[in-house]
């Protein structure tokens, strides 16, 4: 267990495509916790910079800094933030400091916290330096953030150029396989069950957190079983984002198929915020209908041929329930006789050990 007053090492990087262009951020603890993040429109020095800063404002704690970027670390071993200072934001040159807006910030929290810097060659076989660069480069390429409590199993990277984009924009974009194909290939394990209410209300709360760590493991475990296991997510709130949560957190792909191009639209913002991270994660996004509906019966035939569309081509489900809502009852006798009942694993949230 990590002490008080023990030093803890976090490695830090920037990614950028363009130089301005899209960019990322990322640290990392080793077999600790990691963060990454995005910026549309940045710079190599901004992205080396934010991934400090973010780093120190989400641990506590005296910090060895490694970094690859002699910009971060000689700011602070060879003092020039100090001449900074003196000069009221001006470099030798008597310009202004560049990317102040995060220097400012940064510099504040290194004159009240213990913070050290050591610099690391970038690319050269470095473990954890590795790992902070593919997170930073994840970051962005899916333009998302990420957090986590350990190392993460499984980072995504730019396609191979000229390949055929694995993510959507967020809003409105169609994504069908080439091929023609119905679904993807693999063990397919579909997740769907209660809405936010029945699971305890839209905010965080135990019944929400306790679901989410029983699909984790669930996942994990068939994905033992299955290598080529798939999990396909129909993105609604509630059961579905929980389970596509769980799939990425598992390190397994995870396929979106959405009833229409913008179920999302009528959520609040913050939910909008994180559906599109969920699926610029996504492996796979499937639309089954090219134009949004235009009255709520329309919407619920939608809904209705989605489901259809999870009966024909799922191998498995596992479906939270709370034995009472009569819609997650349907799906569940809908789904029985389509892939039989023995492939169904059903759960009730209030038997689910709270944490």
């Amino acid at each position: 267990m990590v002490g008080v007053t023990e030093r803890i090492k976090v490695y830090t990087d920037g990614a950028c495509s363009g130089n301005p262009g899209p960019g990322g951020w990322a640290w990392i603890v080793p077999d600790g916790r990691f963060g990454s993040g995005p910026a549309p429109d940045t710079t190599n020095q901004r992205m080396e910079l934010q991934a400090v800063l973010d780093a120190v404002q989400n641990l506590t704690g005296p910090l060895e800094i490694v970094s690859d970027s002699t910009y971060v670390v000689k700011c602070f071993n060879d003092g020039w933030w100090k001449g900074w200072l003196t000069r009221g934001w001006t470099n030798s040159q008597k310009k202004p400091v560049a990317n102040r807006d995060i220097w400012e910030p940064l510099i504040a929290l290194y004159q009240e916290r213990d913070l050290t810097f050591t610099w690391v060659k970038g690319h050269a076989g470095n473990e954890w330096n590795e790992y902070a660069d593919r997170l930073a480069v994840e970051a962005g390429y899916l333009q998302a953030v990420r957090r986590g409590g350990e190392t993460p199993t499984s980072i995504q990277g730019p396609p191979p150029r000229g390949s055929r984009p694995s993510t959507p924009a967020p809003q409105g974009v169609v994504l069908k396989d080439p091929t023609g194909r119905d679904a993807p290939v693999g063990h397919k394990l579909v997740i769907l069950g209660l809405r936010p209410r029945e699971l305890g209300g839209y905010e965080p709360n135990e019944t929400r957190d306790a679901v989410r760590r029983f699909l984790t493991k669930a996942i994990r475990a068939k994905a033992e079983m299955f290598p080529n296991l798939v999990v396909l997510s129909g993105m609604r709130l509630g059961s579905e984002i929980l389970g596509a949560e769980a799939a990425l957190a598992a390190g397994v792909p995870l396929v979106a198929v959405l009833p229409y191009p913008d179920p999302h639209l009528v959520w609040p913002t913050e939910a909008q915020e994180f559906y599109h991270t969920l699926i610029r994660r996504s492996q796979e996004v499937i639309v089954l209908q090219k134009k949004d509906p235009d009255s709520v019966v329309n919407a619920r035939g939608a809904l209705g041929r989605r489901d259809s569309w999870f009966s024909r081509n799922s191998d498995e489900a596992i479906i939270i329930w709370d034995n009472m809502d009569k819609e997650v009852d349907r799906t569940i006798k809908s789904l029985g006789k389509a892939i039989g009942e023995g492939e169904i694993w059903v759960v009730d949230p209030a038997q689910l050990p709270r944490a």
